[in-house]
């Protein structure tokens, strides 16, 4: 686990463009699961590649003319039952962060796990995400 106060930078990147933080189960279940629409779901990370292509990714994807109705962030490593929630939903997917899943009625329809970032440019994540948003949304 990481200090909460270490990782405040990292979470605020991605709240501050609108995304918004869940830290319970329960945020995360009304969320995802009880949504309407499409919801794209960042696990952030200190990681490196979570901070070079991972955030800059999500928030360069929502700037397209189809994109999903919510946007959600829990951070690995920090809410640890927020995340083992979200991980939950990702199944059969193994645990990864970062990772960004896209969700449609609460069903998830598209994956993007750690080594689908890995190596990536932000604009690759990004164009990887709005062709999902151009199918689901």
């Amino acid at each position: 686990m990481y200090p909460r106060e270490l990782t405040i930078p990292m979470a605020k990147d991605l709240t501050e463009f609108g995304f918004k933080g869940l830290t319970s189960p329960d945020e995360v279940l009304s969320s995802i699961e009880g949504s309407e629409g499409t919801s794209l779901l960042v696990v952030n990370s200190v990681c490196g590649c979570a901070a070079a292509n991972a955030r800059p990714g999500a928030k360069i994807s929502i700037q397209n003319e189809k994109k999903p109705d919510h946007c959600y962030t829990v951070f690995a490593g920090v809410d640890r039952e927020a995340v083992d929630q979200a991980r939950e939903l990702l199944l059969p997917y193994p645990p990864s962060s970062p990772a960004i899943a896209l969700f449609k009625e609460g069903k998830l329809v598209h994956m993007l796990e750690r080594h689908h970032i890995e190596g990536r440019t932000a604009q690759m994540i990004a164009d990887n995400l709005k062709m999902a948003y151009d199918q689901f949304c």
